[in-house]
């Protein structure tokens, strides 16, 4: 196993607002929309300012924004449109859509940035703000921490010295333009990557009452696949509520019930997918990224035969992987750790277990349905069944337990805590591994143990989540 990066796996981008996957938390809680406002307000002055490197004469920027299907995701977009245009910007609407259409259409529209509003596969009371650049590519930490200065009143760091980023005034005030057409674009983008027809394919889609409700479906059938469909009834306050790709049981049943061919499932803005084959049974990231190495390999187009995963990723991946002559690199956990590691040695293929699959040649950032269009081109090229293309995979079984906490730091600093882990590892002794990570974006400590048994890997978790308990550092 090789290490692609040297981040310590509890590692953040250390942002006070902004985590490893943006602004995320309680809508009117921990994100408002005075703060979603002034993220618009910094963004269309930025993009015209020197900061950004901007050197013509009355600029105007132009950002697009898509959004989730939260309830107070109506609030904050336009809260950030609001912003937006206040500051002379132009604010273009992609209305409800996934993370990487809006990744796509900055790309391909030349915008100056891409917004995304979603807290991904979060529940419903949860929001964030996801901040793309023009290249389709998360915002770097140089941008985000004068966002953050912004937000914190700090206007001497960007080199103001009134009270606040000057208003447009007159003609120079921004506009709010729909923008529904660039979402058709990356509906038609998909569906121009199949090279098949899937009109003898049965397909199963479980949308999370999401971003992908109306997308996903239109993609499979206009590729002629039947599809069945569920999680496609969003209310606002149901995304992710027992459906997608966090509660892929509904799923199992529907293709078992079914007999579909294969099914999958996405979480609330797309980025990311988990699969189920004929049999019911669930192919999680792990696994999907062993076919897509496979057949990118076969075709010479894997770079270095390589494949970038995060330390959550099976050992039994890297064994399986070993034996097909690819190698594997691991990285932090977070798409973003994974993309940039890519980025930096130009391999082709990344992801995380959790279903954040990048396939560099198409998109720069996890893509649910592109995803599972190269997972059912693989089916179709093969003429094997998705069972029969994990089923050289030998994984161990892992379990994850999160445990809300009061200071994720100080949990890592307990020495019961880790006295606990490393009593743990022992007992495993080699034959599967335990991980103790900080979330990236919430109050959250994540104890995984990876071991023979089902049973032991329960055991084992327990463990470690009752010393931290013990310890005084849980929430409830």
């Amino acid at each position: 196993m090789t290490l692609g990066k040297k981040e310590n796996p509890d590692a953040s981008i250390g942002n006070k607002y902004f985590g490893t996957d943006g602004f995320r938390g309680e809508a009117n809680m921990n994100l408002t929309s005075m703060q979603a406002y002034k993220v618009g307000r910094f963004l269309g002055w930025y993009f015209s300012s020197a900061l950004s490197g901007c050197d013509k004469a009355a600029y105007r920027p132009r950002i697009v924004i898509g959004k989730d299907t939260r309830r107070s995701s109506y609030m904050i977009e336009y809260s950030i449109a609001a912003g937006i245009t206040a500051s002379g910007a132009d604010a273009y609407m992609l209305h409800v859509t996934t993370t990487p259409s809006v990744s796509y259409v900055t790309r391909q529209d030349d915008f100056d940035c891409g917004i995304m509003i979603t807290a991904s596969h979060n529940p419903f009371y949860d929001n964030g703000i996801k901040v793309i650049n023009r290249h389709g590519e998360k915002l770097n930490d140089k941008t985000i921490s004068l966002i953050e200065a912004y937000l914190d009143g700090n206007l001497k760091t960007l080199g103001i010295n009134d009270d606040d980023i000057p208003l447009a005034k007159r003609e120079r005030i921004g506009r709010i333009i729909d923008y529904v057409s660039g979402r058709n674009r990356y509906v038609g983008y998909l569906i121009s990557l199949a090279s098949n027809s899937y009109k003898n394919l049965r397909i199963g889609l479980d949308c999370a009452n999401g971003a992908s409700w109306m997308i996903a479906k239109s993609v499979f059938a206009a590729l002629g696949a039947h599809t069945t469909v569920i999680g496609a009834e969003p209310d606002g306050l149901n995304v992710n509520r027992d459906c997608g790709s966090t509660h892929i049981e509904n799923l199992c049943k529907l293709v078992r019930e079914n007999h579909l061919d294969a099914g999958f499932a996405f979480d609330g803005d797309c980025d990311r997918c988990i699969a189920v084959d004929g049999n019911g049974n669930v192919v999680d990231g792990d696994a999907m990224m062993y076919i897509l190495g496979k057949r990118l390999k076969s075709r010479g187009m894997l770079n270095d035969n390589t494949i970038v995963a995060t330390v959550m990723s099976n050992s039994g991946l890297i064994s399986s992987l070993k034996q097909e002559g690819i190698k594997c690199v691991q990285t932090t956990v977070g798409d973003r750790f994974v993309y940039e590691c890519m980025q930096e040695n130009d391999y082709s293929l990344g992801g995380e277990q959790s279903g954040h699959i990048i396939l560099k040649k198409y998109a720069t950032t996890g893509d649910g349905l592109l995803t599972a269009i190269m997972i059912t081109e693989e089916i179709c090229d093969s003429k094997l069944s998705l069972a029969e293309l994990t089923s050289p995979v030998k994984l161990y079984p892992q379990y994850t337990k999160n445990v809300r906490v009061k200071d994720k730091d100080a949990v890592m600093d307990d020495s019961a805590v880790l006295k606990e882990r490393d009593a743990v590892e022992k007992l495993i002794d080699g034959k599967g591994r335990v991980l103790l990570r900080k979330s990236g974006t919430e109050p959250v400590i994540r104890v995984m143990t990876e071991c023979e048994t089902e049973r032991l890997c329960v055991e084992y978790a327990d463990r470690i989540v009752e010393a931290i308990v013990k310890g005084g550092h849980s929430i409830g």
